[in-house]
């Protein structure tokens, strides 16, 4: 029974903030235009504050795992790679090869790991997840644009993946939450204090703008790239690699942090880079849309079961 009420404990708030934003929504309160201005305003200051805040105030040493770090990088490759041959075998049309390559590889690690890390074990596991986004989230923008642009009928461009990795503001933060860290660079009270009031900022309003944004239409001709692409992501690929993390003895934090980087939905900048990279946009809000909300049982159902198998 109490790994039930961590699980509730752990994905109910999140639903809620979204089942808000739907409402929200509903309410004439916020529209479309409106809420892709939020999202911008909340993925360019808040969350980048968030990453920032929590390098900063992790301890380095204790929350750098050499091991973690090559497992998610491992895990990473391998499922792009796999999701390659998988989507070469299913699908025809170019379009939306490239769009389900992305969702299937591609996780909301951002938005989901810190919270979810923070939750279950405190401090430690948000550090690990912190430290984690500023390897990680380089590795996703720089497979998303490859992954689209090999099936635009264009050549990958080298400069748009450099590009959007030195200019991305969560791995800027990142960057320099490490180095005030390792540095011993000591923030202002005021300025502290502040960065720490916006940073509580970030997960609340992410997901009320996520639950604002979603949008069920256009669901019945995607039925089977949809399906297909949700079971991988957030059935299959969780359950292979938190499995091998399991038999190679990762346990508690590590495996949370592992959990939000596998399970998590789709990134919401998915939808954003597949307009800018001539994917299927529809096909990709829709997997946005769908992983988000399947993503709260998802979430539930590993975290209850990590957690009554003494994993978590």
């Amino acid at each position: 029974m109490e790994s039930l009420f961590v699980a509730l404990n752990t994905v109910l708030p999140l639903f809620i903030m979204m089942l808000l934003g739907y409402i929200v929504k509903l309410a004439g309160i916020l529209n479309d235009t409106s809420a892709k201005q939020v999202n911008k305003l909340i993925f360019k200051t808040f969350l980048p504050l968030l990453v920032f805040k929590n390098v900063y105030d992790s301890d380095m040493a204790g929350s750098f795992r050499s091991n973690l770090l090559v497992f998610a990088v491992a895990g990473v490759l391998i499922a792009f790679l796999v999701s390659l041959v998988l989507v070469l075998l299913t699908e025809q049309e170019n379009a939306r090869r490239g769009v389900m390559l992305q969702g299937m590889f591609r996780s909301n690690f951002v938005l989901y790991g810190i919270p979810i890390s923070m939750t279950l074990f405190g401090s430690e596991a948000a550090g690990m997840a912190s430290i984690l986004i500023a390897v990680i989230i380089p590795m996703f923008n720089a497979l998303a644009v490859l992954a689209l642009e090999m099936f635009n009928g264009q050549r990958p461009s080298l400069w748009k993946v450099l590009k959007g990795i030195v200019t991305n503001p969560l791995i800027l933060a990142s960057i320099a939450g490490i180095a005030c860290n390792y540095f011993s660079f000591r923030l202002p009270d005021v300025v502290y204090s502040t960065t720490s009031t916006l940073a509580a900022v970030a997960t609340p309003l992410a997901f009320v703008v996520l639950g604002a944004s979603m949008s069920f239409g256009e669901t019945g001709r995607y039925a089977r790239p949809l399906a297909l692409t949700l079971l991988v992501k957030l059935i299959t690929y969780p359950a292979a690699f938190l499995g091998a993390a399991i038999l190679m003895g990762f346990r508690g934090p590590e495996l949370a942090v592992l959990l939000t980087l596998f399970g998590s939905p789709i990134a919401v900048s998915s939808f954003t880079m597949a307009q800018q990279l001539g994917g299927d946009d529809q096909l990709a809000g829709q997997l946005v849309i769908f992983s988000s909300v399947l993503s709260i049982g998802t979430m539930f159902l590993f975290i209850w079961g990590l957690t009554y198998f003494s994993f978590l």
